[in-house]
């Protein structure tokens, strides 16, 4: 069984036991968090699909820790010009670990 949540703006295939690393949430290490904007079920081949999501339909997630992503580099540079430009960002995550789906 799996089911196909938007966590902030962003879709996610969830399973039971699986890690997700989602923008940073506004939780503590430790704590549940529920997400009930399921979009779509599948029960081993039985699909539901919401309008816009289905009714009754939440995962249940358990905070593991914050962290931040890989160091990205941007550079943009224009030929014969003297123009560089270097900027560095690393996205602020949180690893979330799918404990239960309630569909």
């Amino acid at each position: 069984m799996y089911v196909i949540v938007e966590i902030q703006g962003q879709q996610f295939k969830a399973e039971t036991g699986r890690r997700l690393f989602v923008h940073r949430l506004a939780a503590e290490q430790g704590a549940a968090v529920e997400f009930d904007k399921v979009l779509l079920v599948d029960n081993d081949g039985a699909v539901k699909v919401g309008t816009p999501t289905v009714e009754g339909a939440k995962v249940v997630c358990e905070v593991l820790s914050h962290l931040k992503g890989e160091r990205i580099i941007v550079f943009k540079k224009k030929r014969r010009k003297g123009y560089r430009k270097r900027n560095g960002h690393r996205q602020c995550l949180t690893e979330v670990l799918i404990k239960d789906i309630v569909a």
